[in-house]
């Protein structure tokens, strides 16, 4: 029953009410997959399978690879259930909906809405120039609201970067793949090594997870803004660290964006967590912020240029 090249589940795949169509993708924690319910309607389901700790073993279901694995697997099992209870509880249009969750082949899966659009990543990677301040303002401000009522369950995404930023067909954003919210900001610890991606995860991911807060998902969320400007990965923050080489939005950016923008950008970046934005409310404010127009000669050829 299983592909023995992915060791996904395959096409045509009865999961319970749900068939499986085809694998969006997979690797690290989990699978994901395009499926469709009784009804005939498209959805996306995310099956707990962390490569490093678990395989598929005949018939489906999903064990640890060896004793010593065991004791993670079950931990990171029940933490992966306990997120989709908690994303399901969340009920806002830029953030991921969890349809259902549910246990089957000694695993757990997650139903969510299949969105249609395509990634901030790919945005970005298909537009020559930076986006435009207006097209990030507004981006990211909807995201955040989303990002607002994340933190008011006490959890954290801790993956924030352009290719988890969707970009509806409508340009309305949805925030996907939760794999390393089960992080939460209350004093519950996990022995699971958390996921993130070099660039965008903040500096403290890298040392100390008692030094995760909102704060974290918000250094992510600066270095998206930064991506939407430069058009690829800022330097990571542990290289940053040792020797910062990282150029300033408010130098790289002088005359793309306003003063503020890039100033906002820089602050979200700080790598001591206390010099930034301490909340999404805070963020999101400085965001919605006009900033003052610039009407040099210059600056409104720039303008006109990128019209």
């Amino acid at each position: 029953m299983q592909d023995p090249e992915s060791h996904a589940l395959p096409s045509g795949y009865q999961l319970q009410e749900y068939r499986i169509e085809k694998v969006l993708s997979g690797g690290g924690f989990s699978f994901v997959y395009l499926a469709r319910d009784k009804s005939g309607e498209r959805v996306a389901i995310k099956e707990y399978l962390p490569a490093a700790l678990a395989v598929r073993s005949d018939g489906d279901r999903v064990e640890a690879k060896s004793p010593e694995t065991l004791i993670n697997f079950r931990q990171g099992l029940k933490s992966f259930f306990e997120e989709g209870r908690a994303l399901a509880s969340i009920n806002h249009s830029n953030i991921v909906r969890v349809l259902n969750f549910f246990r089957a082949n000694d695993t757990v899966y997650m139903v969510m809405k299949y969105e249609r659009g395509k990634s901030l990543q790919e945005y970005i990677q298909t537009h020559a120039e930076p986006a435009r301040e207006d097209f990030v303002r507004r981006l990211f401000t909807k995201l955040l609201g989303g990002l607002r009522e994340v933190h008011a369950r006490k959890l954290l995404h801790l993956d924030i970067k352009p290719a988890n930023i969707y970009i509806r067909l409508d340009g309305s954003p949805v925030l996907l793949d939760f794999g390393s919210a089960r992080q939460t900001l209350t004093d519950v610890q996990t022995k699971l090594p958390l996921s993130f991606t070099p660039g965008f995860a903040s500096p403290e991911q890298y040392v100390d997870r008692k030094l995760l807060g909102p704060w974290s998902d918000i250094y992510s969320v600066g270095a998206s803004m930064y991506a939407c400007l430069v058009r690829t990965s800022p330097p990571a923050a542990d290289i940053r660290s040792l020797q910062d080489k990282l150029v300033p939005a408010i130098q790289i950016g002088k005359g793309v964006y306003s003063n503020h923008l890039l100033e906002t950008i820089d602050w979200c970046m700080k790598l001591d967590p206390l010099q930034r934005p301490q909340s999404v409310f805070t963020l999101q404010k400085a965001l919605l912020e006009t900033p003052p127009v610039d009407n040099s000669l210059l600056a409104t050829i720039k303008r006109k240029l990128r019209l």
